[in-house]
């Protein structure tokens, strides 16, 4: 990751919780999905693809980054080009949109698309269903002639291919923000003009932790033949009746009954999680702390090592080798 220094952002490597549960996983050999070959809209490839988002999130609501890189902290009316509309970049898409950035454009394999004044990836994803799986044509959305990789925009989600983004057109990327969705989307010399320029490049070893984590938790609950949350349902949800009957009781001690028992009754949210927490709740819960620690890991705690042993890291060869 980038360290803030005064008002430069230098490069720290983020050696996280989730990249020690990536090289656990390699070591035990326990196999996990690879989204960017998966063809459904699964609900485990929106958890693992969720990571993206959480990853993105947790440093564009960090004040001192975004002051860094010239931009206000948040979502909101944030520009974002998605390079590659296959499920990595269709559901980031989707969480960026919903938490209220706004896409300009979509690169794919046989062109690209932009609107200045944002694409809805609901439509889009119809669209591209109904049309053979090609976005070109999006009634929504017109056909940008030229690389729309070098288009402004606040954030650039590389999401589809390695070494896009190299030293000769790493200097024409306007982005503030590059968040690698896809597998070493940029080379090291790219890296280096990003340093240079004081843009945040938010490395996919950070990034695409998300799949390993949720396999990390499926593991576990292989390993102990029990779902998440089998063991403490009906406690969960008894203690929540209890604490309403206890905030009643209270009013009642106060107040006194006025003719009646005083109704005590949950809010929306409440209610919804009265309950107690089902298994895709804790997955979803456990993935944002998971991705939120290790951010903060890298943030304030981690040693910032050498430049040479990130590349080393990213390289392909490495991971092969190990």
């Amino acid at each position: 990751m980038k360290r803030i220094q005064g008002s430069k952002i230098h490069k720290l490597n983020f050696v996280s919780h989730s990249f020690v549960l990536y090289i656990f996983l390699c070591a035990v050999d326990i196999p996990f999905m690879g989204v960017q070959n998966c063809q459904s809209n699964c609900m485990t490839c929106v958890l693992l693809i969720q990571g993206v988002f959480h990853g993105i999130e947790n440093f564009i609501n960090e004040a001192t980054y975004m002051s860094a890189v010239g931009l206000p902290p948040g979502f909101q009316d944030k520009t974002f080009i998605v390079q590659g509309f296959g499920n990595v970049g269709m559901h980031s898409m989707r969480y960026l949109h919903r938490y209220g950035a706004k896409c300009v454009g979509v690169l794919e394999f046989d062109g690209s698309i932009f609107n200045p004044e944002g694409i809805d990836p609901k439509e889009l994803e119809e669209y591209k269903l109904s049309n053979g799986g090609s976005i070109m044509g999006f009634p929504g959305a017109q056909t940008y002639e030229g690389n729309l990789l070098y288009e402004k925009c606040d954030i650039l989600i590389p999401a589809a291919g390695e070494k896009v983004i190299n030293k000769h057109n790493a200097p024409l990327i306007k982005a503030r923000i590059i968040a690698e969705g896809a597998n070493g989307p940029c080379t090291p010399e790219a890296d280096k003009v990003f340093l240079a320029n004081d843009q945040l490049v938010i490395p996919d070893l950070y990034l695409n932790a998300g799949g390993v984590t949720v396999s990390y938790f499926e593991w576990l609950k292989n390993l102990n033949h029990v779902s998440y949350g089998r063991l403490t349902f009906k406690w969960e949800r008894e203690s929540n009746y209890h604490l309403l009957e206890s905030v009643q009781e209270s009013l009642e001690r106060k107040f006194g009954k006025m003719g009646g028992r005083i109704p005590v009754t949950p809010s929306a949210d409440f209610q919804n999680r009265i309950a107690g927490a089902s298994e895709k709740d804790i997955v979803h819960s456990g993935l944002s702390y998971t991705m939120e620690r290790s951010a903060r890991v890298s943030m304030l705690c981690l040693p910032q090592l050498t430049t040479s042993y990130r590349f080393h890291l990213r390289h392909k060869h490495f991971w092969k080798r190990h």
